[in-house]
């Protein structure tokens, strides 16, 4: 297996025979793996770009404040930069990524930003009342909440996924979310938003990650049912279906060997950074979404189409 391996720019041609031989690939990451779900950003080489320093906030969140489920690292960590930027005030919600957590916290507040850390494991129902009480606490009030958390793990068949796997997965991925947006949902106004994390997994069924497109899919059905039954009260959801992004989750769930093609079958050819993901989260946060509800927005380099 042979790449030329450049920090400087974040990108790597690998030459291989994975899935499609004599294919040139464009990479975001050498082989890698860590042994523990949903993976530590700083451990992570090439660390992810979460920021673009060409992105300028125009307050289209001004003093909103905005819960991000593991906005420690990862998607959640380049939306609540994109948030901050745009005026708004980000609550992060983490299970035990402190190092990332901190020093996620720091950024945020380099750029002039507010930022609430809360450690917990939102897959415990009084975890999600106790975060909304925090908040409540501080701010007085919740705009927008984007249920970002989850966690995936690799196997090859379905015979190999434990009970307990099958359990967390599960509780993470969804108890999680419909705990913490009912907990939630007393406190939003008209105008408020709800997020949610799908996956392009959901919509071409990759074999080795069944419970997690399980819950992936679980997750579209809540959109779109959630999103009926609130529309009437101008409360708008939407979910996000990313494709490959550079994230902890993605060296915590797959071989090591399996990192540098990732991406590689999307129309692009690529994985994506997650600063690239931060737009469509802003986009979805905001008034310039008002008329959309009940959506996925499909954001995978042409992974899936239609």
């Amino acid at each position: 297996m042979d790449y030329d391996y450049k920090y400087g720019n974040n990108y790597y041609k690998y030459y291989g025979d994975k899935g499609v031989k004599s294919t040139v690939y464009n990479i975001l990451a050498p082989e890698q793996s860590q042994s523990v779900q949903p993976g530590m950003e700083y451990l992570m080489k090439p660390l992810p770009v979460f920021d673009n320093p060409n992105y300028k906030g125009s307050g289209k969140l001004k003093d909103k404040v905005i819960i991000v489920t593991g906005g420690d690292s990862g998607l959640g960590r380049a939306a609540s930069v994109a948030f901050v930027k745009e005026g708004a005030k980000v609550v992060i919600v983490y299970l035990n990524e402190t190092r990332d957590a901190l020093d996620t916290k720091r950024y945020l507040e380099s750029l002039g930003g507010k930022c609430l850390l809360i450690k917990g494991d939102i897959s415990k129902h009084n975890t999600c009342k106790q975060v909304v009480k925090e908040v409540i606490d501080k701010y007085g009030k919740i705009d927008v909440l984007v249920n970002n958390a989850g966690v995936q793990y690799q196997q090859d068949r379905l015979e190999d996924i434990s009970d307990e796997q099958f359990d967390w997965t599960m509780k993470v991925n969804i108890y999680g979310m419909f705990y913490l947006t009912k907990e939630v949902l007393p406190y939003l106004k008209s105008g408020a938003s709800i997020i949610n994390l799908s996956s392009v997994t959901t919509f071409w069924g990759e074999p080795q990650l069944i419970d997690y497109v399980t819950t992936k899919g679980a997750i579209v059905g809540f959109t779109r049912s959630l999103a009926r039954n609130l529309a009437l009260k101008n409360i708008r959801v939407n979910a996000i279906a990313p494709g490959f992004f550079w994230t902890p989750l993605q060296p915590a769930c797959w071989v090591a060997e399996k990192i540098p093609s990732l991406g590689a079958d999307a129309a692009m050819a690529r994985g994506a950074m997650p600063y690239e993901l931060a737009p469509t989260f802003v986009f979805l946060a905001s008034s310039d979404s008002s008329y959309m509800t009940g959506q996925v927005m499909h954001v995978n380099g042409g992974q899936v189409m239609g």
